[in-house]
């Protein structure tokens, strides 16, 4: 992040383009990973097959997954199926790239945060508030505490 440091952000999406989950992490390994699609699962179900670039980190954390779980999803590691998701970070690094790195994680995590959240509104991922769950007002503004 700040003074040169790398980090990495994970991204899930379906096959509409719908954002599923995002996580910023301080490492690309096999940890991060598996810590990313634990709360990507816990928060949108178990995926039957998942797109995935050549990271062995990936791989290795949707293998431990099925192992912990006794799963079977599908791990497809192929350049090209991952277009979608790059497509769709393309306008994550045009909003952020004029920033020019940010001074500190907490910052960056905040900031990826809010213009994933407003994407979703764009998208029209987020409905108005049914029954217990947040509005996008609300959910925004809980990102911000």
């Amino acid at each position: 992040m700040g003074n040169g440091q790398w980090a990495y952000y994970y991204r899930a999406i379906d096959k509409q383009g719908n954002t599923i989950d995002f996580l910023l992490t301080a490492k690309r390994d096999t940890q991060a990973a598996l810590r990313f699609l634990k709360k990507a699962i816990k928060e949108n179900g178990k995926p039957s097959l998942v797109n995935i670039d050549q990271s062995g980190a990936n791989k290795a954390g949707l293998q431990q997954v099925n192992r912990d779980h006794h799963t079977r999803i599908k791990i497809r590691q192929c350049k090209y199926l991952n277009n979608i998701i790059e497509q769709d970070h393309r306008r994550i690094k045009r909003l952020t790239r004029p920033i020019m790195g940010f001074k500190n994680f907490h910052a960056a995590q905040r900031t990826l945060a809010g213009i994933e959240v407003m994407a979703m509104i764009k998208k029209e991922q987020i409905k108005t508030s049914v029954r217990g769950k947040q509005s996008p007002a609300e959910m925004f503004y809980a990102l911000a505490a």
